[in-house]
């Protein structure tokens, strides 16, 4: 069985628990899943890793009284459980033989929690906004590396920026953000999983200004602070310009620059991207070493909106190597005008100097400017007469029309024909009508078939005449 006993303040100042014998450090190996607490203990911390999703632990106290997840009152007893581990705190713990009951791994040790510690590099005293860095870190117990490489799961490794609050930097009032999270998982940055070196990836993608960085190392139960002295974050150092059709015919020219006083232009490299107006895209590289700014030549596709996204790889005045995430830069092409008034200007000056279609009908419009005008009074003028002179003739033609229709004012003589038919006075008008447009004189009468003989007494002969006359 493991024993663990307490140690004066004199053996070399060591911590309250310790595992008999040097094999593992800060931690009890479990031999039958029972360890011992020595007597002079106040508090412990213990951690019992697990197979996955398995119930909690159950304690058995020397005296085989049992403590359960339940029983942790947030006080003497504190217990946090997740799907692979169990987190303990006893205060006051009964001193002697222990024994924890689950399904514990058999490779695992009750690890005693005593002052983690996270181990890192300091940061570098110039720092980009934008800046990739890749920093590691090791974690330590009591002074001594872990190497359980479950432990990973039970401590969070993160960084912090806290502002200054000075207001003579852009990052005046900013809240807080956490600028990285260190992992043990061969992941992003992280070279080799579960090697106890942890590994933080930051994205400097905060305001410029000064910041005062915090390394954190929390469990469910405790949580250390590592405060580093203030430093100062520059602004992004890499300066991008377009200038339109500045490569000729067709071409744009992006030109790509840097602080001078903090990166070292010959080793600069330049990896990005182009979005044209229509949506596509044309990756490029830019590797020459030179001191000069870089160029790079965009074909004038159209007019409308050029996105730009770069990746800098270079060094600074120190040596120090950076990768930088640089912002997008956007650039507006705006579509060609179509000047008019040139045109006009030049047809007036010119003559026919002007050959295209939109220039003959430009030219033709100073000659007939004035004529607009006179033709709308021209054609208000022809409309009115032509209306007017159209409802003279209506009213004309009325007046004619009821004049030939009108009855006559002279006493009529009886014809015979319309009293033996019996017709009324409106058939002889519509006869009037008929006979007025058949072109049929009215006055004429029609001829008779009887013969009229008249005598010398003026007395009209109707007798039918006979056959032998």
């Amino acid at each position: 069985m493991t024993h663990v006993h307490a140690q004066s303040p004199v053996e070399e100042n060591l911590q309250p628990l310790h595992e008999l014998g040097d094999k593992y450090h800060n931690s009890i190996k479990l031999l039958q899943n029972r360890f011992r607490i020595d007597y002079q203990v106040d508090e412990i911390t213990m951690v019992f890793f697990r197979e996955f999703g398995s119930a909690p632990v159950v304690l058995v106290k020397p005296d085989g009284s049992k403590i359960f997840e339940s029983d942790a009152d947030g006080e003497n007893i504190f217990w946090y459980d997740s799907a692979t581990y169990d987190l303990v705190n006893i205060k006051n713990p009964t001193p002697g033989p222990w024994q924890a009951v689950g399904q514990i791994l058999p490779e695992s040790r009750v690890m005693v929690i005593t002052d983690i510690e996270l181990h890192a590099k300091p940061l570098p005293s110039v720092l980009f906004s934008g800046e990739i860095l890749k920093q590691t870190a090791r974690l330590t117990n009591g002074g001594e590396p872990i190497s359980a490489t479950e432990f990973r799961d039970v401590v969070s490794l993160e960084i912090k920026f806290v502002s200054t609050n000075n207001p003579n930097y852009n990052n005046f009032g900013a809240e807080i953000a956490t600028i990285a999270t260190f992992e043990d998982n061969g992941r992003g940055m992280d070279e080799t999983p579960l090697d106890g070196v942890f590994t933080g990836q930051f994205n400097l993608s905060v305001a410029n200004g000064e910041w005062t960085p915090v390394f954190m190392v929390s469990t469910p139960m405790l949580t250390r602070e590592q405060v580093d002295p203030p430093l100062m974050l520059y602004p992004n150092p890499i300066k991008i310009n377009m200038i339109e059709d500045g490569g000729g015919d067709g071409y744009h020219k992006l030109m790509i620059d840097a602080e001078r006083e903090y990166v070292d232009m010959n080793s600069l490299l330049i990896d990005g991207k182009v979005r044209f107006p229509n949506g596509d895209v044309q990756n490029f590289s830019l590797t020459e070493q030179t001191p000069n700014a870089r160029e790079y030549l965009i074909v004038n596709y159209e007019s409308g909106v050029y996105r730009i996204k770069l990746t800098a790889y270079g060094n600074t005045k120190s040596g120090r190597d950076f990768i930088l995430d640089v912002p997008e830069y956007t650039y507006l092409v705006e579509e060609p005008e179509v000047v008019v008034e040139p045109q006009m200007q030049t047809t007036n000056g010119d003559g026919n100097n002007l050959t295209d279609s939109s220039a003959l009908s430009t030219q033709s419009m100073p000659n007939d400017s004035i004529e607009p005008e006179d033709e709308k009074m021209s054609q208000g003028l022809f409309w009115g007469l032509i209306i007017g002179i159209n409802l003279i003739i209506i009213v004309i033609g009325s007046v004619t029309l009821w004049w030939y229709l009108k009855p006559s004012q002279k006493p009529m003589k009886a014809e015979p024909s319309n009293t033996v038919n019996g017709d009324s006075p409106k058939i002889s008008v519509m006869n009037k009508i008929k006979n007025l447009f058949s072109k049929k004189k009215v006055e004429q009468p029609e001829p008779s078939p009887v013969k009229k003989n008249k005598d010398d007494s003026g007395i009209i002969d109707l007798s039918i005449p006979k056959k032998d006359q």
